[in-house]
């Protein structure tokens, strides 16, 4: 085991005052024995120590991730959430057996719709793929275990009763169409936050990874961040691009959230936020939520054979609209084989906590959160799975942030938006809309 440099300049010390007394040489290697043996227990008693101080830390702390892609298999009839599927395949990241093993207390589960067709048909589409995985989602609950929560103090509450805390966000606003009306009823159907566009434009704002469409947050967007600031919804910006972003800030009256992002000057990527962006979102009252998504978190290394078989894969099912429910069951059997063929070299637990660290760094203590997107390709390094979430917290107990920060990361930071969104709600309520903020 190596020695740290004091304990070698200890070592050399001791070894060349014996040589000077003429001590022999066979005592000499037993001396040197005892204290490389030593030295080997002091630092296995520093690594025990701090991984039962994180242990101490993570099962006290509110733990929350604010996304996850899991309901996309809700809507597979073989599928149950109530079994653990680590090491299964096709591969789950999360399950119930894996939240309770991991300290997950709460998650926010995504109402995911790929961006399709935004014509009368493709919008109708939308909203019915939307509304059944809805359904799936109640479907799913397992009351014993898991319930659904619907405000920031629920979470406890449903903590408190050994459970873990459901909730939920619709991750694109393609299901809106051009009717701003919907806010309203994926609210009553328990979605708490909107993540506004996709990998594409729609009809609220432009992507970061498409063409500029609108210049940031259209007209209609703007009456759809309105409508979500009055019943209650918190304004989610990740995937939207840089403009649309200063958008949000601007036109939210209630700081925003980015569900599942990274920093860009750690990973170059579109999807992440620039410093700038940090300092501005922290300026609002904003919070980031570090996505551990491995090719957010670090530029991945070519791997071309990987690539031209999910590029087979997309030109098969179409670009993946207009799937049919057991096509799109299919299809995502598909993808996650090739993940298994062509495995991509992921980022480590400690790429995240540097992640972290610049944040802080950048943007403050106050204004960052966790957000694995596990199950929409979220995984890394240690932490592929949600029985593995503990570890985050032992990476950022190693690099010394307190019980304090870490409460803030895991929870506190997303639940004080929150509480600020249903605030802004209840004060501003012209009539009764049904919110139970």
């Amino acid at each position: 085991m190596p020695l740290n440099p004091g304990c070698c300049s200890f070592l050399n010390y001791t070894i060349n005052t014996l040589q000077m007394k003429g001590t022999h040489t066979q005592t000499l290697l037993i001396l040197m024995a005892l204290l490389l043996t030593t030295s080997g227990y002091t630092r296995d008693d520093r690594e025990s120590k701090l991984k039962r101080k994180s242990g101490r830390i993570h099962a006290r702390a509110l733990t929350i991730d604010s996304h996850n892609d899991t309901p996309m298999w809700f809507t597979d009839t073989s599928y149950n959430f109530a079994e653990e599927h680590r090491g299964k395949r096709p591969r789950n990241r999360v399950d119930i057996p894996g939240m309770e093993a991991g300290g997950l207390d709460g998650a926010f589960f995504a109402v995911f719709v790929g961006q399709g067709d935004r014509d009368d048909k493709g919008n109708a589409r939308a909203y019915e793929e939307a509304v059944q995985t809805f359904k799936a989602i109640e479907l799913n609950l397992h009351p014993e275990r898991v319930s659904l929560a619907l405000n920031a103090g629920d979470a406890r509450k449903i903590e408190k009763q050994g459970k873990r805390a459901m909730y939920i966000g619709l991750e694109n606003g393609y299901p809106i169409g051009n009717d701003a009306s919907k806010v309203a009823y994926f609210h009553s159907l328990g979605a708490r936050y909107i993540t506004l566009c996709h990998t594409r434009n729609n009809d609220i704002c432009d992507s970061s990874t498409d063409s500029t469409e609108h210049n940031g947050i259209s007209k209609f967007g703007e009456t759809v961040v309105a409508e979500m600031n009055r019943i209650g919804m918190m304004v989610d910006v990740s995937h939207i691009s840089d403009k649309a972003f200063y958008d949000a800030l601007r036109l939210s009256q209630t700081p925003v959230i980015a569900s599942h992002s990274c920093a860009r000057a750690l990973c170059d990527n579109p999807r992440n936020l620039d410093d700038n962006m940090l300092r501005a979102l922290a300026e609002s009252g904003g919070v980031i939520q570090m996505c551990i998504l491995s090719s957010y978190v670090k530029s991945p290394d070519p791997n071309p054979r990987r690539d031209s078989a999910q590029a087979a894969l997309r030109a098969r099912y179409r670009g993946f609209k207009d799937l049919s429910g057991e096509e799109m069951n299919q299809a995502r059997k598909e993808w996650y084989a090739i993940d298994e063929i062509y495995p991509q070299k992921l980022a480590t637990v400690s790429d995240v906590a540097d992640h972290i660290d610049h944040i802080v760094k950048t943007a403050g203590i106050r204004h960052v959160g966790i957000g694995t997107d596990f199950d929409g390709g979220g995984g890394v390094k240690g932490c592929e799975y949600a029985s593995e979430l503990g570890n985050i917290t032992l990476e950022l107990v190693k690099r010394g942030y307190s019980a304090r920060q870490i409460r803030m990361i895991w929870s506190k930071n997303l639940l004080r938006v929150m509480r600020e969104t249903e605030r802004y709600a209840r004060k501003n309520a012209t009539r009764n809309d049904g919110f139970t903020g």
